[in-house]
Protein backbone atom coordinates (compact mmCIF):
# COMPACT_ATOMS: atom_id res chain seq x y z
CA UNK A 1 0.00 0.00 0.00
CA UNK A 2 1.64 3.31 -1.05
CA UNK A 3 1.95 6.00 1.60
CA UNK A 4 0.80 9.45 0.55
CA UNK A 5 3.04 12.47 1.17
CA UNK A 6 0.26 14.05 3.24
CA UNK A 7 0.13 10.99 5.54
CA UNK A 8 3.92 11.09 5.88
CA UNK A 9 3.85 14.82 6.66
CA UNK A 10 1.13 14.35 9.32
CA UNK A 11 3.11 11.54 10.96
CA UNK A 12 6.30 13.58 10.84
CA UNK A 13 4.80 16.78 12.20
CA UNK A 14 2.50 15.00 14.66
CA UNK A 15 5.35 13.43 16.65
CA UNK A 16 6.51 14.64 20.05
CA UNK A 17 9.75 16.12 18.72
CA UNK A 18 7.82 18.28 16.23
CA UNK A 19 5.57 19.70 18.95
CA UNK A 20 8.43 21.72 20.40
CA UNK A 21 8.08 25.44 19.80
CA UNK A 22 11.47 25.95 18.13
CA UNK A 23 10.78 23.19 15.62
CA UNK A 24 7.38 24.67 14.82
CA UNK A 25 9.00 28.07 14.39
CA UNK A 26 11.54 26.62 11.96
CA UNK A 27 8.88 24.84 9.94
CA UNK A 28 6.77 27.99 9.73
CA UNK A 29 9.84 30.07 8.84
CA UNK A 30 10.76 27.73 6.00
CA UNK A 31 7.15 27.67 4.77
CA UNK A 32 7.03 31.46 4.98
CA UNK A 33 10.25 31.95 3.06
CA UNK A 34 9.13 29.53 0.34
CA UNK A 35 5.85 31.43 0.02
CA UNK A 36 7.64 34.79 -0.14
CA UNK A 37 10.12 33.44 -2.70
CA UNK A 38 7.32 32.20 -4.92
CA UNK A 39 5.15 35.31 -4.52
CA UNK A 40 8.15 37.59 -4.92
CA UNK A 41 9.13 35.75 -8.09
CA UNK A 42 5.61 36.02 -9.44
CA UNK A 43 5.24 39.76 -8.83
CA UNK A 44 8.78 40.93 -9.67
CA UNK A 45 8.47 40.06 -13.36
CA UNK A 46 5.45 42.34 -14.03
CA UNK A 47 6.98 45.03 -11.79
CA UNK A 48 10.21 45.01 -13.78
CA UNK A 49 8.76 44.43 -17.26
CA UNK A 50 8.04 48.15 -17.81
CA UNK A 51 11.73 49.07 -17.67
CA UNK A 52 13.94 48.67 -20.75
CA UNK A 53 16.94 47.99 -18.46
CA UNK A 54 15.17 45.12 -16.69
CA UNK A 55 17.13 41.89 -16.39
CA UNK A 56 14.54 39.90 -14.38
CA UNK A 57 12.32 39.05 -17.31
CA UNK A 58 10.99 35.52 -16.70
CA UNK A 59 9.74 33.40 -13.82
CA UNK A 60 12.80 31.08 -13.76
CA UNK A 61 15.11 34.11 -13.62
CA UNK A 62 12.88 35.69 -10.99
CA UNK A 63 12.94 32.51 -8.90
CA UNK A 64 16.73 32.39 -9.09
CA UNK A 65 16.89 36.09 -8.20
CA UNK A 66 14.57 35.62 -5.19
CA UNK A 67 16.64 32.69 -3.86
CA UNK A 68 19.92 34.56 -4.15
CA UNK A 69 18.31 37.67 -2.64
CA UNK A 70 16.71 35.85 0.31
CA UNK A 71 19.96 34.06 1.09
CA UNK A 72 21.82 37.40 0.77
CA UNK A 73 24.21 35.89 -1.79
CA UNK A 74 23.38 38.48 -4.42
CA UNK A 75 25.72 37.57 -7.25
CA UNK A 76 24.81 40.80 -9.03
CA UNK A 77 23.73 39.02 -12.19
CA UNK A 78 20.06 39.88 -11.56
CA UNK A 79 18.78 42.96 -9.79
CA UNK A 80 15.64 45.09 -9.81
CA UNK A 81 15.82 48.46 -11.55
CA UNK A 82 12.34 49.86 -10.79
CA UNK A 83 11.10 51.28 -7.48
CA UNK A 84 8.45 48.56 -7.21
CA UNK A 85 11.10 45.91 -7.89
CA UNK A 86 13.36 47.33 -5.20
CA UNK A 87 10.52 47.35 -2.68
CA UNK A 88 9.81 43.70 -3.51
CA UNK A 89 13.54 42.96 -3.17
CA UNK A 90 13.60 44.61 0.25
CA UNK A 91 10.71 42.45 1.44
CA UNK A 92 12.35 39.29 0.06
CA UNK A 93 15.62 40.21 1.81
CA UNK A 94 13.99 40.95 5.17
CA UNK A 95 11.95 37.75 5.10
CA UNK A 96 14.99 35.72 4.03
CA UNK A 97 17.22 37.14 6.76
CA UNK A 98 14.50 36.72 9.39
CA UNK A 99 13.79 33.14 8.33
CA UNK A 100 17.42 32.10 8.40
CA UNK A 101 17.73 33.77 11.80
CA UNK A 102 14.79 31.77 13.12
CA UNK A 103 16.23 28.52 11.79
CA UNK A 104 19.65 29.36 13.27
CA UNK A 105 18.09 30.21 16.63
CA UNK A 106 16.11 26.96 16.54
CA UNK A 107 19.26 24.95 15.89
CA UNK A 108 21.02 26.76 18.73
CA UNK A 109 18.06 26.03 21.02
CA UNK A 110 18.21 22.37 20.06
CA UNK A 111 21.96 22.18 20.75
CA UNK A 112 21.65 24.01 24.07
CA UNK A 113 18.64 21.87 25.02
CA UNK A 114 20.57 18.68 24.27
CA UNK A 115 23.55 19.87 26.29
CA UNK A 116 21.25 20.94 29.11
CA UNK A 117 19.54 17.55 29.20
CA UNK A 118 22.92 15.82 29.32
CA UNK A 119 24.08 18.16 32.09
CA UNK A 120 20.94 17.34 34.10
CA UNK A 121 21.57 13.63 33.58
CA UNK A 122 25.18 14.00 34.76
CA UNK A 123 24.05 16.06 37.75
CA UNK A 124 21.47 13.40 38.65
CA UNK A 125 24.11 10.68 38.37
CA UNK A 126 26.52 12.68 40.55
CA UNK A 127 23.76 13.27 43.11
CA UNK A 128 22.98 9.54 43.14
CA UNK A 129 26.64 8.63 43.65
CA UNK A 130 26.93 11.30 46.33
CA UNK A 131 23.91 9.90 48.19
CA UNK A 132 25.31 6.38 47.93
CA UNK A 133 28.63 7.69 49.24
CA UNK A 134 26.92 9.40 52.18
CA UNK A 135 24.96 6.24 52.96
CA UNK A 136 28.10 4.10 52.77
CA UNK A 137 29.96 6.57 55.00
CA UNK A 138 27.11 6.55 57.50
CA UNK A 139 27.17 2.74 57.55
CA UNK A 140 30.95 2.76 58.08
CA UNK A 141 30.70 5.31 60.88
CA UNK A 142 27.93 3.28 62.49
CA UNK A 143 30.07 0.12 62.23
CA UNK A 144 33.04 1.96 63.74
CA UNK A 145 30.88 3.22 66.62
CA UNK A 146 29.72 -0.34 67.23
CA UNK A 147 33.32 -1.59 67.28
CA UNK A 148 34.40 1.19 69.62
CA UNK A 149 31.46 0.40 71.89
CA UNK A 150 32.51 -3.26 72.00
CA UNK A 151 36.12 -2.25 72.67
CA UNK A 152 35.00 0.05 75.48
CA UNK A 153 32.92 -2.77 76.96
CA UNK A 154 35.86 -5.16 76.75
CA UNK A 155 38.16 -2.58 78.29
CA UNK A 156 35.71 -1.77 81.07
CA UNK A 157 35.26 -5.48 81.86
CA UNK A 158 39.00 -5.99 81.79
CA UNK A 159 39.65 -3.01 84.10
CA UNK A 160 36.79 -4.10 86.37
CA UNK A 161 38.58 -7.41 87.09
CA UNK A 162 41.36 -5.56 88.80
CA UNK A 163 43.91 -6.04 86.12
Amino acid sequence: MPVSPLYFLRRLVGGERWQRIHVKASVWAVAGVVAVLLVGSLIIVPAESSSPRANITSFPLALWWSVETATTVGYGDLYPVTLAGRIIATIVMIVGIASFSIVTASLATWFVGSASRRAHQVAAAVEHVEQEGRAATAREVHALHARFDRLEQLLSRGSGDGS
